[in-house]
C-alpha cells in the first residue's frame, strides 16, 4: 500500500480521536490499557491526601477513624444518566425501592403519575417498551426549531429581545457544518479502516508470528520505522518505508481500544448512526416516545430501567459506573467499595447516544425531589441548551426542597466560563448563579504535580466550584464487571456520595450548607498545573476552580459535625 494513503489514514485517526471519545459517551474518556501502571494505582483515590504522593480524597481516613455515636441514615441519591445494570453483585441491595408501588400490576399505586416505578423510572423509554439508543445533538434540534426564526437573517435583521437566541442558532449552524463534514469523512476513513486492518496486522506476521503483539512492543517498533519527511526521502526506495505508517495505524486503534476488526466494525456502526441520526436534521427521536416535546407533563416513558444488552453495553453502562463510585456496597469482601454506606440509588433513564433532552432533564429532577432524593447527581453534558428555562426552573423546585444537585465540569478540556456547557446554574444572557445547590465538579488525576488536573478536563474560576478524581478510576461497569474509565462523569458523583455520606450522619444540614461544607473542607494545593487544552500553559491550581481544592472526604465530615452541632 503507498505511504501516502497509509499515512493520511493514521493522521486523520489521530486528529479525529478526541470527537470519538466524547461523541459515542460524552462524559468519560478512554483509558489505555497499561495494566502495571493501572493495577498499582487501583483505587488512588481512596487515599489520604499525599499518602504514596498520591492526591487523594482521604477516604479511607474517614472510615478508620469514625465512631459510630449514632445510626446513619439512609439517604436516597438520584442518578439521572443511563440505564443501569440492576442486578450487578456490587449494587444488589444498593438500589432503590419504591415500597409504595406494587410491582408490575399496570397500576400507578402511589398516584406520582408514573406506573409500576418500583426502581425508578425511563424516560426515554419507548411506548413498545424499548428505549431510545440515539438521538439528535442539542445543535441539531436548535436548527430544526429555529430555521423557522433565523434562517438567511442577518443580525441587524433581528429584534433585540431575540439577540441571544439569534447568535446561539448562528453557533450551532456552524458547529453543524464543522461536525457533519468531520463524521462524515470519518465514517469514510473508517470503512478504509475495515479493508486496512487485516492487511496490517499481516504485514507484522515477520515480527510477529503469533500476533500477540502489546502497545508497548509496537510503540518500541514504531520508534525504529516511523515515518517522517527526511526518513522518507532516504527510504523512498526500500520496501520498509510503509512498516512506519502500518505500525502507526495499529497503535491508534489501540488508543481508540479497537483491538480487533469486530471493535472497528462495531466504531464504524456507531459512526454511521452518528451521521444518519445524531446530525441527521429530519430524525426526531422524540417519535418513538409519543410525547409532546413542548408539554412538561407526566405520561411518557416507561419502568424499564435495566439493561445490560451486549451490543448496547459501550452506550448504557455509564450509570453502572457512575452509581458504583456513590453506594457500592462496602459490606462485601468483592469488587469495590461506595463512598457512602447508606446511600440507595435512584435510577432516572435520560441518556443514550446524542445529547439528553432538556425535557426529559428538568422532569428527571422533578420526579427525584418528589420521591425522596436528596441528592442528584448529573453526568452528562451538552454544547447547547434549547430550553434552559425549564431547567433552571426544575434547579429551584430542588432547591426550594432542601435538595443537593451534583454535576460533571465535561471533558472538552475549556474554560466553561467563556464556552458554555449545559445543563449549569448560569444564566448566559444575565450572568449570574441561578441557585445555591448547585456543584460543577472538575477532574483530577492520581499525580500531585503539574498534570493535577486531567487533561481532559474543564475547568473555569467561576463555574467550576471544585475538583474530584476522574482519572484511572475502577469501578463497577454492566455485565456484572469492573473496569478502569475516565472522565469528569467519574469525578462528580465523588462529590455526590460525599454529600449522601454527609447527610446520613447529619441530616439537619441544609443543601446550600452541604455545598459549603464539600468546598471549604478541600484539599488546597499551592502548584502550578497545566490548563487542560492549553498547549503547555500553566496556572496556580488555585485559579481554575471556585474554590480552588479538591475534594477531602475526612475534612468534610469534620465540618459537617462541627457546623451541625452549631446547629443544636
Amino acid at each position: 500500500m503507498r505511504f501516502s494513503v497509509f499515512f493520511a489514514l493514521v493522521l486523520l485517526l489521530f486528529l479525529n480521536c478526541n470527537q470519538l471519545k466524547t461523541s459515542l459517551r460524552q462524559s468519560t474518556v478512554l483509558v489505555k490499557n497499561d495494566s502495571d501502571e493501572l493495577n498499582s494505582l487501583k483505587n488512588w483515590y481512596v487515599k489520604a491526601p499525599m499518602q504514596g504522593n498520591v492526591p487523594g480524597i482521604s477516604l479511607n481516613h474517614w472510615y478508620d477513624k469514625k465512631e459510630r455515636k449514632s445510626k446513619a441514615k439512609q439517604i436516597i441519591v438520584a442518578v439521572i444518566d443511563t440505564q443501569i445494570d440492576i442486578k450487578h453483585e456490587d449494587l444488589l441491595g444498593q438500589i432503590w425501592i419504591n415500597t409504595k408501588e406494587i410491582d408490575n400490576n399496570g397500576i400507578d399505586d402511589d398516584n406520582n403519575g408514573y406506573v409500576d416505578d418500583v426502581n425508578g423510572w425511563n424516560f426515554v423509554g419507548t411506548k413498545s417498551g424499548g428505549y431510545i439508543v440515539w438521538g439528535n445533538f442539542e445543535f441539531v434540534r436548535i436548527i430544526r426549531e429555529w430555521n423557522s426564526r433565523f434562517k438567511d437573517k442577518k443580525e441587524n435583521q433581528v429584534a433585540l429581545k431575540e439577540l441571544y437566541d439569534f447568535r446561539e442558532y448562528q453557533r450551532a449552524l456552524q458547529l453543524f457544518e464543522t461536525r457533519n463534514a468531520d463524521y462524515k469523512n470519518w465514517l469514510e476513513n473508517q470503512k478504509y479502516s475495515i479493508v486496512t486492518y487485516p492487511i496490517a496486522r499481516d504485514s507484522l506476521k515477520h515480527y510477529f508470528p503469533k500476533e500477540d503483539y502489546t502497545y508497548q512492543q509496537l510503540d518500541s517498533l514504531y520508534n525504529k520505522y516511523k515515518i517522517n519527511d527526511k526518513t522518507y526521502r532516504q527510504r523512498r526506495e526500500d520496501k520498509d518505508y510503509d512498516i512506519g505508517a502500518m505500525i502507526g495505524f495499529l497503535k491508534r486503534k489501540f488508543d481508540l481500544k479497537e483491538n480487533t476488526l469486530e471493535d472497528i466494525i462495531e466504531t464504524k456502526i456507531q459512526l454511521d448512526s452518528i451521521v444518519n441520526k445524531n446530525l441527521n436534521l429530519n430524525f426526531n427521536e422524540r417519535e418513538a416516545l409519543g410525547d409532546n416535546a413542548y408539554d412538561l407533563q407526566k405520561g411518557y416513558g416507561n419502568n424499564f430501567v435495566s439493561n445490560n444488552k451486549v451490543g448496547h453495553r459501550k452506550i448504557q453502562d455509564h450509570c453502572t459506573k457512575v452509581s458504583g463510585i456513590i453506594a457500592a456496597n462496602r459490606n462485601n469482601d468483592f469488587g469495590i467499595n461506595g463512598i457512602s454506606e447508606m446511600a440507595k440509588i435512584m435510577p432516572l433513564n435520560i441518556s443514550y447516544s446524542g445529547d439528553e433532552h432538556d425535557k426529559d432533564i428538568a422532569m428527571a429532577i422533578y420526579y427525584a425531589v418528589d420521591n425522596g432524593a436528596k441528592v442528584i447527581n448529573m453526568s452528562f453534558g451538552k454544547e447547547f441548551s434549547l430550553h434552559k428555562k425549564w431547567v433552571s426552573d426544575a434547579y429551584k423546585y430542588a432547591e426550594s426542597n432542601n435538595v443537593l444537585i451534583v454535576h460533571c465540569a465535561g471533558n472538552d478540556s475549556f474554560n466553561v466560563d467563556e464556552n458554555p456547557y449545559y445543563p449549569n446554574d448560569v444564566d448566559y444572557e444575565n450572568p449570574h448563579e441561578v441557585v445555591d445547590n448547585f456543584i460543577n465538579v472538575g477532574a483530577t488525576t492520581a499525580k500531585a504535580d503539574s498534570t493535577l488536573v486531567a487533561s481532559f478536563s474543564n475547568y473555569g474560576k467561576k463555574n467550576v466550584d471544585l475538583f474530584a478524581p476522574g482519572d484511572k478510576i475502577y469501578t463497577t461497569t454492566a455485565g456484572n464487571g469492573y473496569a478502569y474509565d475516565s472522565g469528569t462523569s467519574l469525578a462528580a458523583p465523588m462529590v455526590s456520595g460525599t454529600a449522601a455520606l454527609i447527610w446520613s450522619y447529619y441530616p439537619k444540614l441544609t443543601a446550600k450548607e452541604v455545598k459549603q461544607i464539600i468546598l471549604e473542607s478541600g484539599t488546597a494545593y499551592d502548584m502550578d498545573v497545566l490548563i487542560p487544552g492549553g498547549e503547555g500553559k500553566k496556572a496556580k491550581f488555585s485559579e481554575l476552580s471556585k474554590s480552588g481544592k479538591v475534594l477531602n472526604v475526612y475534612n468534610a465530615m469534620q465540618l459537617a459535625e462541627k457546623v451541625s452541632k452549631k446547629k443544636r
